[in-house]
Order: C-alpha cells, then structure tokens, then sequence
C-alpha cells in the first residue's frame, strides 16, 4: 500500500485557470492528492485567467473536470472539502494595469509558506507575468515558478525566457516541467540501474547493442493545428521528452540523488550528443508527415487536410533519429529516437536490446538475444526477455519470453500520476526531476543545429499513411544497420 507523504500548507495561483491543462490535468491533480490526505484544509488555489468569472461559477468547471479525469474513483464528500480551498481572481496578463491587488489580496497574508505560481499560459507570457509578480510585491524567498515546455522555440528565445524569469526569480525557485519525468517507469529507470547490481555493470557499449526510444501518438492534430504547425515533433516532442529519457537511459550514476547531482549527470549527456549537420542529417535522420489513411475501420484526414491553411505546409509529424553520444561509456552504441503522430498506436517505450551471445551454442534460429523493455504508457511496466527452453520433445528449442512487472497488476491501488507527484515535488522544493537552465539550452543547441541541416537541404517531409507505422525511410534507417524497430508485444 502506497503510503502518502502531507505536504506542508502552500497557496498556488494558476495563470491560464481556465485552460485545458489546467482543466485536464492540474486541478485534477490536486483533488487527487487532497483526497489522499496529501493537502491541508488551509492550503489555497487561485485559478486566475481573463474570463470574467465568479468563485462559485469557478469551482463548479473544476467539478466538472474533477469528476470527470476521476470516473468510477469520484469522491462526492471529499469534493465539498476541496472545493472550500478554490478560489478565482479575473486578471488579464497582458495587461499592465491588470487586477493584481484583487490576487495580492488572495495569498499575501502568508509569506512563509510556499506560494506557487503555475504559468500554464503561451510561453511568451513567462516573462511578462514574472515581471509583474515581481513588481506587484508577490514574490518571497518562498515563492516557486513552474514553466511549461516548450520554454522558447530554439536556443534564442529559451534563452530570453531563462534571463527574463530569472531576473525575477532564483534559479532554485523556477521549475520547467516536463511531465514526462513524473511517470512512475521513468523514476524507475533510476532505481532499475542503481539499485539492481545485475544491470549496471552491463549497462554499457560491452553488453548493448543499441537503445530505442518511442513515442508513439495514434491521435492527429485535435485542436492543436495553430500550436503544432508552428513547432512539429522535433520541437514538440524531440527537444524536451524523448532527450530527458535519453538522459536518464544514458546519465552516469549521481553521487547522490540530490536535484543538482542528477541534473549535472544529465547535462553531461547532452554535451557528449554528437551534432548533427549538412549531410549527416539525410543519413541519420527522417523526417514525415501523415496523409489520409484510416484508423481502424474509421478513414482520417492527412494533416495538410486538418491545417485551415495548410496546404505548402512542410512541418514534420513523425521524427526518426540515429543520436550518438560522444563518451567512454557510449561510443559506438546508436540511440534510435522516433515519435509521430496518426501511428497504430499510443505507446512510449524505452528497449535496451543487448548483444547477443559469443557464440550460438544452440545452434541456427536459436540465437535470440535479451532486451529489456520499459513501457512509459498506456500500460506502465518492465519486460526483460530472456532465453528458455521450449517446453516438449523432439529437441532442444530456445524461446524468448518475458519477465513481466506490470504496475496494474503488481500495485493494485491507484498510485499519482505524473502531475499530482511534480506538483508536490514543487510544492517540497525539490528540484530533482524538472529541468536545470543549461539543460534546457544545451537540448536546444542540439535540434538547431538539426533544424538547420533539414532547412538547408530544401528536402519535404516523406509522406506517410496515417494508422501506418511511419515513413518507409525510418525502416529502411534501420535495416541499413542490420536492425529493426521494436513493435511491441
């Protein structure tokens, strides 16, 4: 049974309250961890926005997104309590002569205690709303920021985004969040390879072959077609998620697990990538985008289809990449990244596939090689495939089969999702699994120069059917290596 630390009592001002994050996943986490006895009753949300709204009309949409992100786990009591900790406050963030007195009002009678502000807005207006928090009196030694991805849209801006928040708040206050790092399996990773004596002395170029990495989205565009068409997966998905897995898949062990230690482990990752310019790009990399295809029996609209004006678009939906990385531990291993929308399937994997045996001692057809498989979604889990005998007569007959921990299965109560547990992390001031400042930079200074090779060469996206497995190209990226994507089981 998971056993659920409170947090101290905290206030948190959500800019964009009215949003989909927030409706979808933030005020539905906190519900989640007030009914696990995680929050206080003198704890306070403010959702803030620039619709005219009164509390009540407030807390009855977090009802209604409450109630629905909890299904059959609905708490109608629990609800009545929570509720009581909701309040609203109409500020127009983009105005200087906003109604910031009305918020100070809300959260400026407790200094000491840890007052979190949620930027759940565009990114353009991180530093807009950070000047005015600062410059309204709101922020404390205690005060947090929390910045959604994407922080900026190449190194240039990030940058901008970092020096205008930080001239606000202390590097130890901002928090970016990728949610990505909140999943249970991908925590797991850690404890997979330090606490586990049999894989880390393996955990290298001498025992692995290569590492795959999937992110892998069954849905389209679905009211992101204004957002996306400006970012594509690269942006989108590359940059932030799929280079954090690839961080912690390939980081060296922290000293401790202190915030900074893990991030500095990190950051050595993303130095040692090896850049990937001119013609290396058309070698290692493919780039997609989906046309009309059906999925399932149901036919779906390609993506130049689903743009209102859209139809020159080159913006790539589908991304594959042979990554390198530069260090004593790596050379030589390939990281095969690949994430698209309008695929078979929603599903996010990590494969470490290992080299095979020496030699094949049991003869042709029987040389199958171990792979540990780490499902991020829809089904959380661990599979490491192992080689066994084939039960029966007739011979001796190897078969690959897995050692399964299913997190459904082997923990029966509902445990936080990814949100619920960053936001306590936020609210505890911990800092170990959100991004450091040079992490950031460091991320985007890699796709740059990988935009700029693929705006060079002038060469469009390939196109895909969408409910197919990608571009014919991102197969042939691994044929020509003797490999091929792992397809799930």
């Amino acid at each position: 049974m998971a056993k659920f630390i409170p947090v101290d009592p905290f206030d948190i001002v959500i800019f964009g309250g009215t949003g989909d994050l927030s409706r979808r996943k933030l005020l539905p986490a906190l519900y989640h961890r007030w009914v696990d006895g995680q929050i206080s009753e003198t704890s306070r949300i403010v959702g803030t926005a620039r619709s005219e709204m009164t509390t009540k009309a407030y807390r009855a949409m977090a009802k209604e997104a409450c109630e629905t992100a909890s299904g059959a786990n609905w708490d109608a009591t629990a609800w009545k309590g929570f509720e009581r900790l909701i309040e609203y406050v109409s500020i127009d963030a983009t105005a200087p002569d906003g109604d910031w007195p009305a918020l100070k009002a809300s959260i400026a009678d407790a200094p000491e205690r840890p007052c979190v502000f949620y930027l759940a807005t565009s990114p353009r207006l991180y530093v807009s709303i950070s000047e005015a928090l600062g410059r309204e009196g709101l922020v404390t030694p205690q005060s947090r920021v929390v910045l959604e991805k994407p922080i900026g849209t190449d190194l240039e801006s990030a940058r901008e985004i970092n020096n205008g928040v930080g001239a606000v708040f202390a590097e130890r206050q901002i928090f970016r969040i990728d949610h990505y790092l909140g999943k249970e399996t991908v925590q797991n990773l850690l404890v997979l390879r330090f606490a586990n004596i049999l894989f880390e002395p393996i955990w290298s170029r001498n025992y692995i072959d290569h590492v795959q990495i999937t992110v892998a989205e069954d849905l389209g565009l679905e009211g992101r077609a204004d957002y996306y068409d400006k970012s594509g997966a690269l942006r989108d998905m590359v940059q932030n998620h799929m280079l954090q897995l690839l961080c912690l898949t390939a980081m060296e062990p922290p000293n401790h697990l202190d915030d900074d230690d893990i991030r500095t482990e990190k950051i050595k990752v993303l130095n040692a990538l090896t850049p990937i310019t001119g013609e290396a790009a058309k070698r290692i990399t493919v780039r997609g985008q989906y046309k009309a295809g059906v999925r399932g029996s149901e036919p779906v609209k390609g993506y130049l289809d689903e743009l209102s004006n859209g139809h020159n678009s080159q913006t790539e939906t589908f991304v594959a990449i042979k990554a390198s990385i530069d260090n004593w531990r790596w050379a030589g291993v390939p990281f095969y990244l690949r994430t698209g929308k309008r695929l078979p399937s929603r599903h996010s994997d990590i494969v470490i596939q290992f080299r095979p045996t020496p030699y094949s001692l049991f003869g042709a057809g029987n040389d199958a090689v171990n792979r540990l498989v780490i499902r991020l979604q829809p089904d959380e889990g661990v599979r490491l495939y192992v080689q066994i005998k084939e039960p029966g007569p007739g011979g001796l007959r190897v078969k690959s089969l897995p050692l399964n921990l299913s997190y459904a299965e082997s923990f029966t109560v509902r445990y936080p999702d990814a949100y619920e547990r960053l936001l306590m992390d936020v609210v505890r001031g911990n800092l170990s699994l959100f991004m450091r400042r040079d992490e950031v930079e460091a991320a985007w200074a890699w796709v740059d120069g990988l935009i700029d090779a693929w705006e060079q060469s002038g060469e469009a996206p390939e196109v895909y059917a969408a409910g197919s497995t990608g571009p014919l190209a991102a197969a042939m990226l691994m044929d020509r290596d003797g490999r091929e994507w792992y397809q799930g089981a």
